[in-house]
């Protein structure tokens, strides 16, 4: 355990996993330029964690380009970011990037942050999901651990999770249960809100459909995404959604 703990504890490594704890692949130009350092120290450092297997690399054409190794490793950047000080922000560019990761941003493969809470509970209050505890909220349950999913949660499908999942870009036939691999449903302790919001794969092909839609933009580089005017009506019209649920607090310079 001190071994894997200690590939986090480097700023170099922490913020190139940080890069790609959207899931996405990214080349190592674009990790050096996110790290702030040559593109030398960062193959260097994306080499030793990629020979300790917290990410993986897929070469085209000339390029090599890297992704994390899976949710686990998202999870586990998650809990860090939940108990670490905050950085100290130096500078309004600062001040909106952070403020932006708070309102909505990705977990992984699925949406997270102020905006990812919202819809969770709006997917409760349309009936797409059902707390199995009674509780019509995201909010933590007794047991539940910081910012990481969930290993019990207490959400099942509801009466009107085909029509609602389906206005947002998800397919009928994305809802049947699992059989094997991955769960439908899990939900994930969000690090900034200390709410659930939705994971599993039923999670991810929410997010799937809401960018297919062009109700959300995810930036090339930032985990950060964007709800778009369209998506800001959609969302209102399907889930009640309202528009400050994505909107990044105002920025002060430190």
């Amino acid at each position: 355990m001190s071994q894997v703990a200690a590939l986090f504890a480097d700023r170099t490594r922490a913020r190139v996993l940080t890069a790609l704890a959207d899931g996405r692949a990214l080349p190592a130009s674009v990790l050096a330029a996110e790290a702030g350092v040559t593109a030398q120290a960062a193959s260097a450092q994306l080499a030793r964690l990629l020979s300790a297997g917290l990410v993986t690399v897929e070469r085209s054409g000339r390029h090599r380009y890297y992704r994390i190794a899976g949710a686990p490793v998202a999870a586990v950047l998650e809990a860090l970011a939940r108990i670490s000080p905050a950085e100290p922000v130096r500078s309004l560019r600062q001040g909106t990037r952070a403020a932006a990761l708070r309102a909505a941003r990705t977990c992984y493969d699925h949406l997270a942050g102020r905006l990812g809470v919202q819809v969770l509970q709006g997917l409760l209050d349309r009936g797409a999901l059902v707390a199995t505890d009674g509780v019509r909220t995201p909010r933590r349950r007794a047991g539940d651990g910081l910012a990481q999913q969930l290993r019990n949660h207490p959400y099942r499908l509801g009466p009107a999770a085909t029509d609602v999942f389906g206005a947002l870009g998800v397919p009928p036939e994305r809802l049947a249960p699992a059989t094997t691999g991955r769960p439908l449903l899990r939900a994930c302790l969000d690090w900034s809100e200390q709410q659930h919001h939705l994971a599993g794969r039923l999670g991810a092909d929410l997010l799937t459909g809401l960018l297919g839609h062009g109700w959300v933009e995810r930036p090339p580089t930032r985990r950060a995404v964007r709800l778009t005017p369209a998506g800001a009506t959609a969302l209102s019209r399907v889930l009640g959604v309202g528009t400050e649920a994505a909107r990044p607090e105002p920025a002060h310079r430190a």
